[in-house]
């Protein structure tokens, strides 16, 4: 069987930045599970991965635009400590959710901590960056009709979060 939209793929990977350095990787872990044309891959990699088959070993390089965007400063902000929720300890690299103007749900990450104000930056930390990945296909099969409507895979055991 060949990758398509609507399949559940899973890959082993290794994702590197430009100077060679490990950004992440399934070694020593289960291969990533997920369902092939629904956006939970980086666009980049989706779209190398359509039409390979189990077995198939490649490198792609993601630039930015096909990955997790370019960087836009004005996605950074500065607030104050007493903005932030009640018993919200910020450091450095933390992750928070806010809701945007729409209601969208929006993850920023605090860049700076001072000792009134923190930077959140509601960029990708890996936006902006041309990213490598190495990546075999170790399974590819049709979703069920379950993992369609709840548009994710579900483990060999099923899922246990609805």
């Amino acid at each position: 069987m060949i990758i398509a939209d609507g399949c559940i793929v899973a890959i082993d990977y290794t994702l590197k930045a430009e100077d060679g350095s490990l950004i992440d990787t399934s070694e020593g872990d289960e291969a990533l599970l997920y369902l092939h044309g629904s956006g939970q891959i980086v666009p980049g990699l989706e779209a190398a991965l359509l039409g390979k088959a189990v077995g198939d070993k490649l490198s792609v390089t993601v630039q930015p635009d096909d990955g997790y965007g370019p960087r836009r400063n004005d996605r950074v902000l500065t607030v104050p400590r007493s903005s932030l929720p009640e018993g919200e300890t910020p450091e450095v690299g933390m992750q928070l959710e806010a809701v945007g103007r729409r209601g969208e749900h929006i993850v920023l990450w605090v860049t700076e901590v001072g000792e009134e104000e923190v930077t959140l930056d509601g960029n990708h930390p890996l936006a902006g960056q041309t990213l490598f990945f190495d990546v075999e296909v170790k399974s590819v099969r049709e979703a069920t009709e379950e993992e369609r409507t709840h548009g994710h895979a579900h483990g060999p055991d099923g899922h246990h979060h609805h």
